[in-house]
């Protein structure tokens, strides 16, 4: 492996721990609700989701199997329509994501 690739692994990965880590540690109790940090912290569901929905559709889009962002989307907008929760749409994209994947290795 590159030294390169390594390197930015590891900072990705150590930006995603932090950026889920500290905003757990922080004192809300003093926020406003429509402050920036407000704002900023019920945006960061909505993004998680548009994250997962780009990573899936980069393999569809470089001529992949289109079932598996199919099954992930109707499941995230699905969940989302029946609980408004954007956390248990979150997991049943993936979980749906997940099952499609595993299902096509297994089924050819």
């Amino acid at each position: 492996m590159r030294l390169e690739i390594l390197t930015l692994a590891l900072l990705v990965g150590a930006c995603t721990w932090a950026f889920r880590y500290f905003p757990t540690r922080l004192d809300l109790s003093g926020m406003k609700p429509d402050g920036i940090l407000a704002r900023f912290l019920a945006a960061t569901g909505p993004a998680a989701i548009a994250t997962l929905f780009a990573a899936s559709v980069m393999p569809w889009l470089q001529g992949g199997v289109a079932l598996p962002l199919v099954a992930g989307t109707a499941a995230v907008l699905a969940v989302f329509a029946l609980s408004r929760s954007v956390v248990a749409a979150t997991l049943a994209g993936s979980a749906g994501y997940g099952l499609a994947v595993w299902g096509l290795a297994f089924s050819g």
